[in-house]
């Protein structure tokens, strides 16, 4: 599959007649409102930066660059609005047939002429913001849309040929851990091309931000967003479904305390793949006996993971089993999906070397 340079384009609550709990757009993106003739301009700086990093050996081999439509409801924009936006984003294609376009909407906003339509316009990518596929948790964070229409919108997308983008949030208001379960379950049944997972974050200035201030929501901690994610990813994993972001993107704004409490790190999804690793070893070693010098082999690119923040992992795991000794090297085997690595332990005799 070619890898393609993502542009995003945040259109913060431009089009969304919902008030969502949770939702502050314009803090959780740190940008502000996007016009269509930007997004040209945005385009036109984007081709010149490749321009200028290419060798006249791969004149022709640039990165296909997908421009990506996020934040906003965009299908829920005035109709001339929508158009005006994908003219311009429509520009790009016309410059690299490999490039694409990539929108973000919400479920109950999408239909066959909907679908159609953005088809024409070279659209490929579709996301939807399913958030939960419980009732009582979309009522409570004032979603405006049920679990049906998020699985309405996925048949039509998928049926389109378009590749589908399922988000999910976790420690929602009325949210608990066999709930979130129970959504990935049901996204994972959806088959999507890809998910992201957002465990919830306390945003100033939010409805969910005065629930909390006021006793009425406990907030979703990193520990219990580690732990549950920990759950979710081997769902995912099981289904074939890559993990395409897991919390959310850090920007200065929630750094600098727009996020005043909840699931925000900005290495979130290195601590959860973190504990999915040691989980992992933790299930492969139980049978270990006490005092044995043990090696893990990872699969590419899962070896910090596996070792853990300051060695935490190998720490906790030589402690629980009481071995003597263990080692975790990189071997050469690929996961199919990327969000889990494949695990292999052999005993290993220190004394022998």
């Amino acid at each position: 599959m070619t890898r393609r340079r993502i542009l995003p384009i945040f259109i913060p609550n431009y089009g969304c007649e919902h008030d969502c709990v949770f939702c502050n757009q314009s803090r959780i993106s740190g940008s502000l409102h996007t016009s269509p003739a930007d997004v040209r301009a945005i385009i036109n700086a984007a081709v010149l930066s490749g321009e200028s990093s290419r060798t006249e050996n791969d004149m022709n081999m640039s990165r296909p660059i997908e421009l990506a439509l996020y934040g906003g409801s965009f299908t829920a924009l005035p109709l001339s609005v929508q158009n005006e936006y994908l003219e311009s984003a429509k520009t790009l294609l016309t410059l690299n047939p490999q490039n694409t376009i990539r929108i973000s909407t919400r479920p109950d906003c999408i239909d066959h002429e909907t679908v159609s339509r953005l088809s024409d316009f070279g659209v490929k990518t579709i996301e939807l913001g399913a958030q939960s596929m419980d009732d009582e948790v979309l009522r409570l964070t004032k979603r405006g849309h049920s679990p049906d229409d998020v699985r309405a919108a996925a048949k039509v997308i998928k049926a389109a040929g378009l590749t589908l983008i399922l988000q999910m949030m976790t420690g929602l208001p009325g949210d608990t851990r066999e709930k979130s379960l129970g959504t990935a379950e049901q996204i994972a049944k959806l088959k999507p091309d890809g998910v992201r997972i957002y465990p919830a974050v306390i945003v100033r200035g939010t409805a969910m931000y005065d629930m909390w201030l006021g006793g009425e929501y406990s907030e979703h901690t990193v520990d219990d967003a580690i732990s549950l994610c920990a759950e979710l990813v081997p769902v995912f994993d099981s289904a074939e479904i890559p993990i395409i972001r897991l919390g959310l993107n850090p920007t200065d704004d929630l750094s600098g305390g727009e996020a005043a409490a909840g699931a925000y790190h900005p290495a979130l999804g290195e601590l959860v793949y973190s504990r999915v690793c040691y989980n992992m070893a933790e299930e492969l070693l139980e049978e270990i006996s006490p005092g044995s010098d043990v090696i893990l082999t990872v699969s590419k690119g899962f070896t910090s993971k596996m070792t853990g923040r300051k060695r935490e992992n190998i720490i906790k795991l030589t402690d629980r089993f009481s071995l003597r000794s263990l080692k975790v090297v990189e071997s050469d085997t690929k996961s199919k999906t990327s969000n889990l690595p494949i695990i292999h332990f052999f005993k290993h005799d220190q004394d022998k070397d």
